[in-house]
């Protein structure tokens, strides 16, 4: 069998070498005659491979004189292909002129869907046929529709299969590289890594184990070099643009197709999102020359394009956490997800339908290995944005933000208290620790108000002296995924969406004040209701949760992320700009007490400043920002959650983050400012360019007949 198995294996590896040699022609192919070539190869393999499967299905003189015969015929239907096109061709040179040149190939679908189909076939094809020659028992024959759809998936799912096409993408791709732009390329370079690393390729419990966590590994590593590459690129090729949703799309099919099958052992999904994958692969392969074209896309003014990227990409990393949870901790999590019967009267199946999908949803998204992939994955993004970030301040928040979201989200839940309370059900049951801020992550008992009043005590003060910087920009997990380089790119949907654009500025809008609102009674209504629950006066669960709990999950674990999807459409930041955090809202009360409010140095530059960059870096979208420091030299809101982009962006370095720590030194000594990285550079007014007034710094008294515009 071992002898068998390397044969075939060679076997297999020179038709990958033959079949992508032959998709190089196909893309090189410049007529008829070179593109007819082509299709016969491939379907000179088709034969030669149907042929196979009818000797292996019937082993024996019978089945090898059937195979030699379905073979034989369909090489000789193959011919008319390269005969018909020579035909034609001649057809059209009788009555061209002496010397004319035949007109060029023009590649359309139809010629991409031949092309792409026939490789298809032929690797499904030789996948069957090597599978029958492994001695592989298949059901089809007895196990009507069922038995089919089972070896389909068998077949695709098999060695032969996934690392002949995983070979056959990573040679095309070398192959053609000459005619591909680079970063496609790279892509590529992932796909075929990732293929190889299937998990149902070999049916061990040691590649199971490898492959799913070096495929995590490779997946959390291409979505971050995607990310980071259109963040650097701003402009996109539009095929190139194109292709990456439906790439994503495929892959957020394979991660749930891995979960069904580790979980239910059902194959078929991950078999059909491998298919898919390839098809959209050679689509774009056979055609190269759009992923070279002139026409781009400005990705942050298509809306639609970035909600793909994040839904696509999120879908995975659900699926990909749930796996994960599985394989690391199986004992925990294998049965831990609700399943109500889909059986019953239509609306008794729908309630049930959305009840599994809501706790399996909320479940994953708060499991430690989730939240620690989305922690490698978005804390990748704030390493790129500390690299470029000039602020020491800054620099220091963005160390801060990460190191709390690896205490907070993965350290304390799932090895601090698992170790010092192994009787706990889960570590993120803690108070305390986390969004919370002690109501929602537990049932409220009397024991736990002393924690609820310290916890409040603790935030609240931090929030008062320093702003709600403390909870928004860095201890909540919520930071981490927000101020990466590519999400906060996305702060240009604040202006640009039409939900979004009702959010700006400082002033509480009246939506705003609705959704605060509505957060606030819900927080305090389920909190009173989880307490007389736990005191006996009430036995009240929402979906069979505690009242709290609930919301805490619905809140943080479910709309969080739904939310986070949708930043294109809602803007970026936005519970913070949108008001339905209660975390985010109670710390904003404090702050509107506190210390906390932007400032800046010389107003006289921001009156005569015209770029207005402090405001296009605002990730919650504070546009009127400039009006107050020209009118006022400082600005004060409960909406700014302390990111500090404003104070980077700023061309003159006259603007800084005022807290405890500015009203202390100017009580206590000589105010100093914070110190100037740019030198405050000679702003050129109107009457200086007409040559009505000598030029002068910023800050010297200005010259009489200078106009002066303030702008909110």
């Amino acid at each position: 069998m071992l002898a068998a198995e390397i044969v075939l294996g060679a076997l297999a590896t020179v038709m990958a070498i033959f079949t992508a040699l032959v998709i190089r022609w196909a893309v090189e192919a410049k007529a008829a005659l070179q593109a007819a070539g082509v299709v016969f190869l491939l379907l000179m393999m088709v034969a030669m491979f149907g042929g196979a499967i009818v000797y292996y299905l019937n082993p024996g003189t019978t089945g090898l004189i059937e195979g030699l015969w379905l073979a034989a015929g369909l090489m000789s239907l193959s011919a008319f292909v390269p005969f018909l096109a020579f035909l034609r061709v001649a057809k059209a040179q009788l009555g061209a002129p002496e010397g004319a040149i035949p007109p060029p190939l023009q590649k359309g679908m139809f010629y991409t869907v031949t092309i792409a189909g026939l490789v298809l076939a032929n690797e499904f094809l030789m996948g069957w046929a090597f599978n029958l020659a492994s001695a592989v028992r298949f059901a089809s024959l007895s196990g009507g529709a069922g038995g089919l759809l089972s070896d389909l998936g068998m077949v695709i799912d098999s060695p032969w299969f996934l690392f002949t096409m995983a070979g056959e993408m990573a040679l095309t791709a070398f192959l053609l590289r000459a005619h591909l732009d680079r970063a496609f390329v790279i892509v590529v370079a992932f796909q075929a890594t990732l293929m190889f690393l299937s998990p149902p390729a070999i049916v061990t419990s040691a590649w199971r184990e490898l492959t799913v966590l070096l495929g995590s590994a490779v997946m959390i590593a291409l979505f971050v070099y995607l990310m980071e590459h259109i963040y650097r690129q701003k402009e996109l090729n539009v095929a190139y643009a194109a292709y990456l949703p439906r790439v994503l799309a495929a892959y957020a099919l394979m991660m749930a197709g891995l979960f069904l099958w580790a979980y239910y052992g059902q194959p078929i999904l991950f078999a059909g999102s491998i298919v898919l994958e390839m098809f959209i692969y050679l689509d774009a392969v056979v055609r190269p020359d759009r992923f070279i074209g002139a026409d781009r896309m400005a990705w942050q003014l298509n809306a639609n394009w970035a909600f793909q990227l994040l839904a696509f990409i999120f879908v995975a990393e659900l699926f990909m956490g749930a796996l994960l949870d599985l394989q690391i901790e199986p004992a925990a999590f294998a049965g831990s997800w609700p399943a109500l019967a889909l059986s019953g009267p239509p609306l008794v199946v729908l309630e049930n339908a959305v009840s599994n999908g809501f706790w399996f949803f909320a479940l994953v998204a708060g499991s430690t290995w989730f939240l620690a992939m989305m922690g490698a994955e978005m804390g990748a993004l704030v390493v790129f944005k500390f690299r470029e970030t000039r602020q020491r301040e800054t620099k220091m928040r963005l160390a801060l933000m990460m190191g709390s979201y690896a205490l907070f989200a993965t350290f304390f839940p799932s090895v601090y208290y698992s170790a010092i309370f192994p009787h706990w059900s889960s570590g993120t049951q803690v108070p305390v620790l986390g969004w919370a801020m002690g109501i929602g992550s537990a049932p409220i008992v009397p024991s736990l108000f002393l924690v609820i009043l310290v916890t409040y005590a603790v935030t609240g003060s931090l929030s008062a002296l320093f702003g709600r910087r403390v909870i928004c920009s860095l201890f909540c997990t919520a930071p981490l995924m927000y101020q990466g380089t590519t999400i906060d790119a996305m702060k240009t949907f604040n202006r640009s969406s039409r939900v979004a654009r009702k959010y700006l500025g400082s002033r509480f809008s009246s939506l705003y004040a609705t959704t605060t609102g509505v957060v606030m009674v819900a927080l305090v209504g389920t909190s009173f209701l989880s307490y007389f629950d736990q005191i006996g006066r009430l036995h009240l669960t929402i979906g069979g949760a505690d009242p709290s709990v609930f919301l805490f999950t619905l809140s943080f674990s479910v709309l969080w992320y739904v939310m986070f999807v949708t930043i294109p459409y809602t803007g970026n930041y936005n519970c913070v700009t949108m008001g339905w955090c209660y975390t985010g809202t109670i710390a904003q009360a404090f702050q509107r007490i506190g210390f906390f409010k932007l400032k800046v140095k010389d107003r006289q530059v921001c009156r005569d400043c015209t770029t207005l960059d402090c405001a296009k870096a605002c990730p919650v979208g504070l546009v009127d920002m400039p009006g107050h420091f020209r009118t006022k030299g400082e600005f004060r809101s409960s909406k700014c959650c302390g990111v500090g982009n404003c104070v980077g962006a700023c061309p003159y370095g006259n603007l800084y983050i005022y807290d405890i720590r500015h009203w202390l030194r100017g009580k206590l000594f000589t105010p100093i400012l914070p110190s100037t990285e740019v030198a405050l550079p000679v702003i050129r007014t109107e009457a200086h360019r007409t040559g009505l007034a000598p030029i002068s710094p910023p800050g010297a008294a200005r010259p009489s007949g200078a106009t002066e515009t303030l702008s909110s």
